[in-house]
């Protein structure tokens, strides 16, 4: 194949491993990344567009491929209120997969969260729920979105919070078996290889649970 992938969230943590993933990938001749600021990545296959994300209509002419990833992610804190996390979280994907539909490109892969619901009362599943809802109305020829839990992985920024529940999750996850098998952290790279693998896989699903995000690793792991 000779495909061109289209990347939004590349600083955070999925996103970053999503960029190896895709220049390791034969499959791939290009990969165009759409970003705040230079990422300094310097391989042959890659593709920085230095662009205000949240402005879309000023580059969607270039939102030009045929595989899209969204790894768009913020927080409450960072974000600054709940209704600018939905900005970022929902809006801001819907707007990009929009503007690369009008562009023609055929597939799309999004992360959203283990526990999205659009009717949750908590605002964070519930903004990732509508965000699911949004994305599978498109008329992509394939749509994939992966719910993982708590993702491992080096951050650059620190998340305090969010640290202290990695050593949890990491601690107890033999506790987590069964249905609460899900629950368990997932390591980003993983999440990333995913997500790559089933853009690709004329069978597989829309939605992956992180449990499912998990198994598929592991097999693929073990086939290796």
């Amino acid at each position: 194949m000779n495909k061109t992938a289209i990347v939004f969230g590349a600083t955070g943590l999925v996103g970053s491993e999503l960029i190896y993933q895709l220049i390791k990938d034969i499959r791939y001749r290009a990969v165009k990344v759409f970003t705040r600021r230079d990422l300094h990545i310097e391989h042959i296959k890659v593709v920085e567009k230095i662009v205000n994300v949240e402005k879309v209509t000023e580059y969607s002419d270039e939102i030009k491929g045929d595989d899209l990833f969204i790894c768009i992610g913020t927080t409450r804190k960072k974000a600054g209120s709940v209704e600018r996390m939905e900005d970022i979280d929902r809006k801001l994907p819907g707007r990009i997969a929009k503007a690369a539909l009008v562009n023609e490109v055929k597939n799309i892969a999004v992360v959203s969260s283990i526990g999205a619901n659009p009717k949750s009362g908590n605002y964070y599943y519930r903004i990732k729920g509508k965000m699911e809802e949004d994305i599978l109305s498109m008329n992509f020829a394939l749509k994939r979105i992966l719910r993982p839990s708590i993702l491992l992985g080096k951050r650059d920024e620190v998340r305090i919070l969010e640290s202290l529940g990695k050593v949890m999750v990491k601690g107890l996850g033999f506790l987590l078996k069964g249905k609460r098998r899900k629950y368990r952290g997932v390591m980003a790279r993983d999440v990333a290889s995913i997500m790559v693998r089933e853009i690709n896989n004329i069978n597989g699903k829309e939605i992956y649970e992180s449990d499912e995000i998990m198994a598929i690793s592991k097999a693929e792991k073990e086939i290796k």
